[in-house]
C-alpha cells in the first residue's frame, strides 16, 4: 500500500459515495435471518464471503472465522501511518432478524430502491453501517491512502442471537486480533434529530441496557380437563406473566439518560421532566421509542408454551421474558422480577450480559463532533443510552471504549426508530453516502 495522500480522489477512481448504494442492495439480498442458535441459514456464511472478497479486491488479507456450521465472521485489519497509536475497532454485524414478506410493501430480500430509499431487512440493522464502512476502506485502499492509526474491521455473524457464535466466539477465542484496539464505534448511534431549520441533535450511544432473556417455568398437577384443578400450570404462569406484562417500573435517570435530556431541554428550549414521562416522549416525536424505554427497566412478555390436547390440563407452563436493565440497576430488577412474580415461577436465563455505559468525551467524540459538523453544518452531537444490546458487551471485556457511531442524516419524516426489527425497513439512499462521507472524515 503507498503512504496516504491528501486531496480528493484520483480520477477514474470509484468512490465510496458511487458504491455504497449497490453494496447496500447486493448485502440485503443475501439473506442472513438469524432464528437462533440451533437454526441459522446459510446466509451468514455467503454474506462473510462477500465482504472478503469485496476487502480481498482491494488489497487485504480478511479472515473468515466460523465457530460453527454457517456461523462466519469476516475480519480484516489496515495498518495505520502510525503504528503507535491506538488501534481503532469498527464492527458491524451482518445477520438480520426474519422478516415475513407477505407483511412488507417489497420484499425483505429485494434490495429494491423505492423513494430514494433502499428498501430490506437490515436496511438500518445493520447492513448500512456494514456497507458505509465497506465502501470508506475500499475508496481509501484503491488511493492508497492509509488512516492515521490502524483500524480492524470484523463483519459479524449472530448479534441478533447474542452474539455468542460470532463476538463472543471471537473475543474468547482470538483475542489476538484486536490487539492494541482501545476503542471501538458500531451500531445504534449517530443517526440525526431534527429539531427546527438550525438545529439536528445527533445521538451518539454511550450507553446500552443489559439483558435478562428469561425463561418462566410453572409446574402444576396434570389432570383431566374436565375436573376441577386448583394446582393449574397454565392458570399460574398466565396471571403471573400478566402482573409482569401490565407492571410499570420505578422512572430511573441514569447519568447519560441525564446528559440526554439535559441537551434536548437546551435544544428545545423547554424543560423535560423524565417523572412527567407522557409529556417527556410527547416532546421527542420518532425518537420517543428509542429513548422511552431508557428511564426504566422493562421486561416484555415474547413467548408462551403448554399443553398437548384440549381435555388434558398439563403438568408444566413456559413463558419466555425479554428483560433489560439500566445500567447499576441490574440487581433491582431481578429483585422486582422476583417479588412479581411470585414463589411458584422458576425464574432462569436463556441469555444475559451487562449493561454498559462510559462518559462523552475524549479525542474520538471530538472527531465525531467534527466530522460530522463538516458534512452538516447544524449538527450537534448529543450522548443516548440504547435500550438493546450490541455486541459492544463482548469487546468491553477486552477494556475497549464502545461507542455507537453509524452516522445518518435523516427525514425528519422518517419513522427510524419504528423500523428497527420493523416491517418496510428501509434506509435513504443519501443517508447512506452521507454516512460514507462522515466516517471517511472521521
Amino acid at each position: 500500500m503507498s503512504e496516504s495522500q491528501s486531496g480528493g480522489t484520483k480520477a477514474g477512481t470509484v468512490r465510496g459515495e458511487d458504491e455504497v448504494v449497490d453494496l447496500c442492495r447486493d448485502l440485503i439480498r443475501i439473506d442472513t435471518s438469524n432464528y437462533g442458535p440451533d437454526h441459522s441459514g446459510p446466509g451468514e456464511r455467503a454474506a462473510a464471503e462477500y465482504v472478503a472478497e469485496k476487502l480481498a479486491e482491494v488489497g487485504l488479507e480478511p479472515q473468515i472465522f466460523e465457530s460453527r456450521k454457517g456461523r462466519a465472521s469476516t475480519v480484516a485489519r489496515i495498518e495505520g501511518e502510525d503504528p503507535s497509536r491506538p488501534a481503532l475497532l469498527i464492527h458491524g454485524h451482518t445477520d438480520v432478524v426474519p422478516a415475513n414478506a407477505e407483511d412488507w410493501t417489497h420484499h425483505p430480500f429485494s434490495g429494491e430502491i423505492v423513494d430514494d430509499c433502499v428498501w430490506g431487512r437490515g436496511a438500518v440493522d445493520m447492513k448500512d453501517m456494514d456497507v458505509m464502512t465497506l465502501a470508506v476502506v475500499r475508496e481509501r485502499l484503491r488511493i492508497g491512502r492509509k488512516p492515521r492509526a490502524t483500524s480492524c474491521s470484523p463483519f459479524l455473524a449472530d448479534e441478533e442471537a447474542g452474539g455468542v457464535f460470532g463476538a463472543r466466539h471471537l473475543v474468547n477465542n482470538h483475542p489476538d486480533l484486536f490487539e492494541g484496539v482501545t476503542e471501538a464505534i458500531g451500531e445504534v448511534g449517530g443517526f440525526s434529530f431534527t429539531v427546527n431549520e438550525d438545529l439536528r441533535l445527533y445521538l451518539i450511544e454511550t450507553a446500552q441496557k443489559g439483558m435478562h432473556w428469561m425463561r418462566l417455568t410453572v409446574d402444576g398437577t396434570a389432570g383431566h380437563g374436565s375436573m376441577t384443578n386448583n394446582d393449574n400450570a397454565i392458570t399460574e404462569l398466565s396471571e403471573a406473566v400478566g402482573r409482569l406484562g401490565r407492571h410499570k417500573f420505578p422512572i430511573r435517570v441514569t447519568k447519560t439518560v441525564r446528559s440526554f435530556l439535559d441537551e434536548l431541554s437546551d435544544a428545545l428550549g423547554t424543560p423535560l421532566d423524565p417523572d412527567n414521562m407522557d409529556e417527556t416522549l410527547a416532546k421527542l416525536g420518532g425518537i420517543a421509542k428509542l429513548i422511552g424505554a431508557t428511564l426504566q427497566n422493562t421486561a416484555a412478555p415474547t413467548m408462551l408454551g403448554a399443553g398437548y390436547k384440549v381435555n388434558v390440563i398439563p403438568g408444566q407452563a413456559t413463558a419466555h421474558v425479554d428483560g433489560r436493565f439500566l445500567p447499576g440497576l441490574e440487581d433491582e430488577f431481578l429483585a422486582d422480577l422476583d417479588r412479581i412474580l411470585g414463589p411458584k415461577v422458576k425464574r432462569e436465563d436463556v441469555h444475559a450480559d451487562k449493561a454498559l455505559e462510559t462518559t462523552f468525551d475524549g479525542a474520538l467524540v471530538d472527531a465525531m463532533q467534527s466530522a460530522l459538523k463538516a458534512e452538516d453544518p447544524i449538527a450537534r452531537a448529543v450522548p443516548y443510552c440504547l435500550s438493546g444490546g450490541t455486541d459492544a458487551k463482548s469487546f468491553d471485556d477486552l477494556g475497549i471504549r464502545c461507542f455507537g457511531f453509524a452516522p445518518l442524516k435523516l427525514p425528519p419524516e422518517l419513522d427510524f426508530a419504528g423500523m428497527f426489527h420493523g416491517v418496510d425497513e428501509r434506509v435513504p439512499v443519501d443517508g447512506l453516502k452521507f454516512g460514507v462521507r462522515v466516517l471517511d472524515r472521521f
